[in-house]
């Protein structure tokens, strides 16, 4: 039989809260943790707003007072906070650095959507077209590699089990989690840190600006800009941070008498093939429907169970037709379907992160009884006007929410689909 997983520890560096009593906070108020980005307006974007982790260079020093890790970039530095408190959290202390023990029943995979293009730009290229490639440094490397954030997360750690990184463009995040929930299921980890995490950056920003898929309509109103599910939506803000659940197997969470937030039912990934109106940048309807499917079938339960859908809604064009592949893979209607939230309203699009910002979400919202608002969709797009009550406007309390459906579907026509459920003891 396959183990049962659970989520004993989160951790999160968001736009508009860096922990989990703010971030909290922040979801339950609707606040948003969009602003205005000087940098962008300077480099001639049309988008110049974004979502970005506030003073976060304070946080970090604050992790690593010795400096052992002040030379990193905001994408691994993101992803080292989330995780070292996803860890604390879970109820484990942070090993020294020179302890000679080593956690091999832990592991982590944390991946990101493009990585390390910050440091890249800002020093790789430039140093290099100058000549300067001997005063790089010797640490370059880990801050451009693909999978510097998970490898210097076991360092600090201490993991022995799988460390790895993913990416999936939007999927990123929520495939990590189900590889991860995948893992242990099968006996060969005990514990393991999985997420997403992006650093802010107008290198990543640029093209989706060229692309005319950013929304550019309300720079003089930043917490307005994003938009799911609004008739008035004008493209998805950027968002960066990182998100990271700590997932554990049943047993060994009540043996040590963890805190448990949520079940991690189950999961499904697939690809739409680029064919039936899916292409690079565009989802297939079949393969959403399939995996959706898919996952509530792999979670043991009926579509009839779900109670709140955290959908991928990026306010972009795809938003009414995402509603809509959701009532046919649940085969609910207007006046049966679940509620359906999206997170990136606060916070933006983290990308690569935005499944690890919103598994968070999704956990908080389970273990503590709430459906945080979708803010700015007081005008529902006409395409889902018959949705539009199930749309929360505000938080709700409620102790009844037991089941959440969290869903991404990214660039290469990729998705993915988890089911969590609300823990209420064995």
């Amino acid at each position: 039989m396959k183990k049962r997983v659970v989520v004993t520890g989160l951790g999160i560096v968001a736009p508009n809260g860096i922990g989990c009593d703010s971030y909290e906070q922040a979801l339950r108020e609707g606040k948003s943790g969009i602003r205005f980005i000087p940098e962008m307006a300077e480099k001639g974007f049309a988008c110049q707003v974004a979502g970005i982790p506030p003073n976060f260079e304070h946080v970090l020093e604050k992790y690593f007072p010795n400096n052992e890790l002040l030379s990193i970039n905001d994408n691994i530095g993101y992803a080292l906070v989330a995780a070292v408190d996803a860890w604390r959290d879970g109820g484990f202390k942070v090993p020294a650095f020179d302890e000679d023990t080593v956690d091999w029943d832990t592991g982590a995979i944390i991946g990101s959507g493009i990585g390390g293009i910050e440091t890249i730009a800002r020093i790789v290229v430039p140093m290099v077209n100058e000549g300067k490639v001997r005063r790089l440094g010797s640490r370059i490397v880990e801050q451009v590699m693909a999978s510097g954030a998970s490898a210097l997360v076991a360092g600090v750690l201490a993991l022995g089990n799988q460390v790895t990184a993913n990416s999936s463009a939007c999927s990123t995040a929520n495939e990590a989690i189900i590889d991860a929930m995948m893992r242990i299921r099968m006996g060969q980890a005990k514990r393991m840190l999985a997420g997403g995490t992006e650093g802010a950056s107008i290198y990543i920003w640029a093209g989706f600006d060229a692309m005319r898929v950013i929304c550019r309509k309300f720079n003089n109103e930043p917490e307005k800009a994003s938009r799911p599910l609004s008739a008035s939506a004008g493209g998805f803000v950027p968002g960066s941070g990182a998100g990271i659940l700590l997932l554990e197997e049943l047993d060994s969470a009540l043996e040590r008498g963890a805190k448990i937030y949520a079940e991690v039912l189950g999961g499904y990934v697939n690809c739409g093939g680029h064919r039936m109106g899916g292409s690079m940048t565009a989802p297939n309807p079949e393969g959403v429907i399939r995996c959706i499917k898919r996952a509530v079938e792999d979670a043991g339960i009926s579509s009839r169970d779900i109670d709140v859908i955290n959908g991928h809604l990026t306010a972009t064009f795809a938003d009414p037709l995402e509603v809509k592949n959701w009532a046919e893979a649940l085969g609910r209607g207007p006046a049966e379907f679940p509620y359906i939230q999206s997170t990136k309203s606060l916070v933006g699009h983290g990308l690569g992160a935005a499944g690890g910002l919103e598994c968070v979400a999704v956990v908080l919202q389970l273990s503590k009884g709430f459906i945080h608002p979708s803010v700015n969709a007081e005008d529902v797009h006409p395409d889902i006007g018959e949705y539009a009550d199930r749309i929360p406007q505000t938080c709700i309390k409620s102790d009844k929410i037991k089941v959440f459906a969290k869903a991404g579907f990214g660039f290469g026509d990729v998705n993915s689909c988890l089911i969590f459920k609300k823990w209420e003891g064995e």
